[in-house]
């Protein structure tokens, strides 16, 4: 796990970056530095063999699972980490691109109850079981999941963006999992990018940017 930013007691916030398939750490503090945000403490972490898993996030639930528990832990750490240093999860976002953004989604989703909010650039959710045997086409041939989370995730924003035409994160995918996210109370907003492609634009920098500088004191208590 590699940590740049602001420290500590300068802070206003701390932001757990998750890269892609073949990526890094070093990656996402690359990253980092092209918000400029010089109030904000940042942790990367990196997966075993710069994968998170091996196969597509669309995998039956049964092969991804053991995979996404293994990234679960790597962010509960640097969440940990962060709140350690006295940051306090209030003022915690996660935001990952592609694998990273998969991973990120899913656990606010799953463990991000009090985060102040999450960033999926270019993802989806991985979802938590198969939801049929059929495959479908806007899954790109893959059987659609389950979205069912628990808690609430009131106050806490998301920005989830895709390409219109992504080989890897299908546009039906993001808006499913917008919507699962909104049904947990998050103020969620989208942005498909038209045309193809599979990556970062400076619309989704500019949101971040934007929400970085925003107001701490908006998520509800975890119970």
């Amino acid at each position: 796990m590699r940590r740049a930013g602001a420290p500590a007691a300068r802070a206003r916030f701390g932001l757990v970056l998750l890269h892609g398939r073949g990526g890094s750490a070093a990656d996402m503090l690359g990253l980092a530095e092209a918000l400029a945000p010089p109030d904000v403490a940042v942790l990367a972490p990196e997966a075993p063999g710069r994968s998170w898993w091996p196969t597509s996030f669309l995998a039956p639930a049964a092969q991804m699972e053991p995979h996404v528990r293994q990234g679960l832990a790597a962010v509960s750490e640097a969440v940990a980490s962060l709140a350690a240093e006295g940051i306090g999860r209030e003022r915690i976002w996660l935001g990952g691109f592609s694998q990273g953004a998969c991973l990120a989604l899913e656990a606010f989703a799953r463990e991000g109850g009090g985060l102040r909010g999450v960033f999926g650039l270019s993802g989806g959710l991985v979802g938590t079981g198969d939801a049929s045997e059929a495959p479908d086409p806007t899954l790109y041939g893959h059987r659609p999941k389950r979205l069912d989370y628990a808690g609430r995730r009131d106050g806490a924003e998301a920005w989830l963006s895709v390409h219109a035409e992504d080989p890897h994160i299908p546009l039906a995918r993001m808006r499913d999992s917008a919507a699962a996210l909104a049904a947990m109370g998050a103020e969620v907003a989208t942005r498909v990018h038209p045309g193809a492609g599979h990556g970062l634009t400076g619309e989704d920098l500019a949101a971040m940017r934007a929400r970085l500088a925003g107001p701490v004191a908006r998520v509800r208590p975890v119970d």
